[in-house]
């Protein structure tokens, strides 16, 4: 039997990516009724690119469904750096909805989980029987790939993909994918806003990882670590366990997606229709 190819679409980091992108110039693109729409306009133009790109039989859109997660519950302080979303961001997040409704395709996410565990969940359960690919541009997400799951994280403009498969990963990264969350719980993440052990960065947590290839076997081993490390860690070791805790992606979120209603086929009046309310003129030739 062939095995599908089921593209998995890391909506929020499309979404903001594209508003971003558009909105430094002062482009917010808006409709006669002055709804920003120029998030939504990129996150098209990116998510065509990749799908005429990986070619995907499936298609299935990943979303946070607000800012409270588990992850806040465990550590308040979680991505309390972030600020509001811009205002004129805010109208988009419901209608981009609509247009990945609009192609037919499911939107999913889950109450007290981010959009990357929903993905870690579904790369899980469809790994076995079929090719998995995550598109996103967040780097977290490569602790999934394994055996059936590739991640394309985006890099600048459209249509550059830098690809991870489990073939190039260690030649790529020096690292194995699972130890990205190790890394993580050493150094900390200042995008998310935890804290790791103070004192630890990237170079020293990835040196430590290389060398004992877990936390826990480094634990296991803290007395042949120099004396500096050694106090680091001692003095931050509930920040260390928490913050591993923080970076892991959860592959066993309680959804399902049947993969029927993931097949890659629309409607194109249907998606004509969408773009003529959001008065989108040249945006029907991308697809």
């Amino acid at each position: 039997m062939d095995r599908n190819k089921i593209l998995l679409v890391d909506g929020m980091a499309l979404l903001f990516r594209g508003f971003f992108a558009t909105s430094f110039r002062g482009n917010f693109m808006r409709t006669s009724q002055g709804i920003p729409t120029n998030g939504i306009y990129q996150f098209i133009r990116y998510f065509t690119d990749a799908v005429n790109k990986f070619e995907p039989t499936h298609v299935i859109c990943c979303w946070d469904m607000g800012s409270k997660t588990f992850r806040t519950d465990l550590y308040d302080g979680y991505k309390a750096n972030r600020g509001a979303p811009p205002e004129e961001l805010v109208p988009q997040f419901d209608l981009i909805k609509e247009v990945v409704d609009s192609f037919d395709m499911p939107n999913i996410g889950v109450v007290n989980f981010e959009a990357d565990d929903c993905i870690g969940t579904l790369a899980n359960d469809f790994r076995l029987e079929h090719d998995v690919i995550i598109l996103t541009g967040d780097q977290d997400m490569l602790q999934l790939v394994e055996q059936g799951v590739e991640v394309a994280i985006m890099k600048k403009g459209i249509g550059n993909y830098d690809i991870f498969t489990i073939g190039n990963f260690y030649e790529k990264k020096g690292i194995m994918p699972k130890q990205v969350i190790d890394i993580k719980g050493l150094m900390g993440d200042t995008a998310d806003n935890y804290p790791g052990v103070k004192g630890i960065g990237e170079k020293t947590a990835t040196k430590l990882i290389q060398e004992y290839g877990s936390i826990d076997n480094l634990l296991d081993n803290l007395d042949q670590l120099p004396k500096g490390i050694q106090t680091k860690i001692k003095e931050n070791i509930d920040l260390l366990h928490l913050s591993r805790n923080l970076a892991e992606i959860k592959c066993d979120v309680p959804i399902t997606c049947s993969i029927e209603t993931a097949i890659w086929q629309y409607d194109k009046a249907k998606i004509e229709a969408k773009f003529a309310e959001l008065e989108f003129k040249n945006v029907a030739n991308l697809f």
